[in-house]
């Protein structure tokens, strides 16, 4: 029997975002991204404001990033970052170099760039192992749970239940956890991460929804009412998922 396995420490592929003005200076990067079997290019900018847009829809681990940008620069773009993902600079000028450094960019290339400058470069990038990145990507939570605290990994939790100063987050399993919690104080700190509020007593995993009507959903096995002042949101979210 012939036994299939695994393997966890292949590098996965970088995805990339050119953001370049220049038509020209950009067209030569996509080319040269092209051409690195591990590079992906997942678009073009014209102007960082572009650039946040792209971001925010699907973010990437590598920027090449123009400096003399129209409108915002790309200094000023990079410190803007919250999270940068790791970042070539590119520009026409020499005395940026200090600045480059100190903003932790992994490369600055001078324009014109040739091919050979440009493999250096991305030479220096990080290439995580999928292992490593799936783990990274992996958001949780830690939680006082009588004294103790219990980390919870968000994409865990089903739903969650408000019991006046504390609240139930259901896990897989039939399991849960209660901790000391404002409703509202926990879905301030799921923004971002699939969470919805549907009832004045109940936050959803929208991962969890197993199946819905326009007064209430199941989620982890549980029929959830949606509340009458949720109702409206509920719908528009519900309906961008489903696709109706």
């Amino acid at each position: 029997m012939n036994e299939q396995r695994t393997t966890f420490n292949e590098q996965r592929t970088l995805n990339c975002l050119i953001v370049e003005d220049e038509p020209l200076a950009a067209t030569i990067l996509e080319d040269y991204v092209r051409q690195v079997p591990y590079l992906r290019l997942t678009g073009r900018c014209a102007d960082a404001m572009q650039a946040l847009e792209a971001l925010q829809e699907a973010p990437v681990d590598v920027l090449f990033l123009d400096i003399h940008l129209p409108g915002l620069k790309g200094l000023d773009f990079l410190r803007a970052l919250q999270y940068p993902p790791q970042v070539i600079l590119t520009t026409a000028y020499h005395e940026y170099a200090l600045e480059s450094y100190d903003l932790n960019a992994v490369d600055y290339l001078l324009k014109p760039i040739d091919f050979e400058r440009f493999v250096k470069a991305v030479q220096k990038l990080k290439r995580p192992t999928a292992t490593a990145t799936a783990i990274a990507n992996r958001s949780f939570q830690f939680f006082n749970v009588n004294k103790k605290m219990v980390r919870v990994w968000l994409d865990e939790i089903q739903y969650v239940e408000s019991l006046k100063e504390y609240v139930r987050i259901f896990l897989p399993g039939g399991k849960s956890i209660v901790t000391k919690m404002q409703l509202g104080e926990l879905e301030k700190s799921l923004e971002g991460f699939g969470f919805l509020r549907v009832h004045r007593s109940f936050i959803v995993a929208l991962r969890h929804i197993e199946a819905f009507t326009a007064t209430e959903l199941t989620a982890g096995g549980k029929e959830i009412p949606v509340g009458r002042q949720y109702k409206e949101e509920v719908a528009r979210v519900l309906e961008n998922l489903s696709g109706v």
